[in-house]
């Protein structure tokens, strides 16, 4: 494999998927402003550049690494609530920001772009799991723009030839990931009940999510790399358990495991918010011969591990 510029990747997923790159002897590039992303997991081995997406000095970034031939495009402005308060931003980070990686993709003749979506585009599904010809409804601009990064993607794929792959993520979770995000609900949860203090629910506790441990997620971009897009087959892929998890029943499993009980405050759900998200991996393990490896009760003991540790 070829040089792999990493956006995002000294955040919570590409700073994982840089270990392992790293680590199997892959020549890495990381493009990440550290908005959300930490100096501590960078990999010391890694070619850093401290910089945002829409920054014009990202094309120095290929002057200096010509021979990149691989994008992971991980960053991106990834909130449901802010995107919601200002669209505007969202859109230029996820939307533009995707299309200026694919021209630098174009003009520096880089074979493969993978995309980092989300389960935000599919919005409310009366059937679920959601396999990936479902309509895409968003219900936040997040969503939105996602959805039409995705469109991008495949548009340069078909007019330039790009090896493209998008993946569309459920909700991840695991160690580095920080609780000051919405989606890191269980991250959330763990400090919270680290802390002894009492945790938040927004909502009744009953919606759903489709858990995924961040390593499977990673495993999941690299067999994208080591694959030709199938050009007979559209290049979208739902990265997920296709198992449904409450948030009620999480929070009790995460107690259970640090021998705890608490009961949580319940808050007004949050506009945006899906009540119940699923998504079916069949595509993706028929395809790219991958499968989700680690239980949630599994991944829930390791993250816990590495919050304990940290603290």
């Amino acid at each position: 494999m070829g040089k792999v510029l990493v956006t995002g990747g000294a955040g919570f997923i590409g700073s994982h998927l840089v270990d392992l790159l790293i680590a199997e002897g892959t020549e890495v590039v990381i493009v990440d402003n550290l908005s959300s992303g930490s100096l501590k997991h960078v990999h010391p081995s890694s070619h850093l550049f401290k910089l945002d997406i829409l920054d014009e000095r990202v094309a120095d970034v290929f002057q200096e690494h010509p021979d990149i031939d691989r994008i992971v495009h991980l960053a991106a402005q990834s909130k449901v609530g802010p995107s919601v308060l200002n669209p505007t931003y969202d859109a230029q980070v996820n939307i533009q920001g995707t299309i200026r990686l694919l021209e630098f993709s174009r003009k520096y003749g880089v074979k493969q772009f993978v995309f980092a979506s989300s389960a935000a585009i599919y919005g409310p599904s009366h059937t679920l799991p959601i396999r990936e010809e479902f309509p895409a409804l968003p219900l936040s601009p997040y969503g939105t723009s996602k959805y039409a990064a995705e469109a991008y993607v495949k548009t340069y794929g078909r007019l330039y030839g790009l090896n493209v792959h998008v993946l569309r993520f459920a909700n991840v979770y695991g160690p580095r990931q920080t609780a000051e995000t919405e989606a890191g609900v269980i991250s959330i949860f763990i400090e919270k009940l680290l802390k002894n203090e009492q945790p938040i629910i927004f909502g009744d506790g009953k919606q759903t999510r489709d858990f995924i441990f961040v390593l499977d997620v990673v495993n999941a971009i690299r067999s994208c790399l080591e694959t030709e897009t199938n050009q007979e087959v559209d290049p979208v892929y739902n990265v997920s358990t296709g198992l449904q998890t409450s948030v009620e029943d999480l929070l009790k499993e995460l107690c259970a495991q640090l021998n705890v009980t608490y009961a949580p405050a319940f808050e007004q759900e949050r506009s945006g918010d899906i009540k119940h998200s699923c998504l079916d991996q069949q595509k993706l393990q028929k395809h790219l011969t991958w499968n989700p490896r680690i239980a949630l009760n599994e991944g829930l003991a390791k993250t816990i591990a590495y919050y304990q540790t940290r603290e």
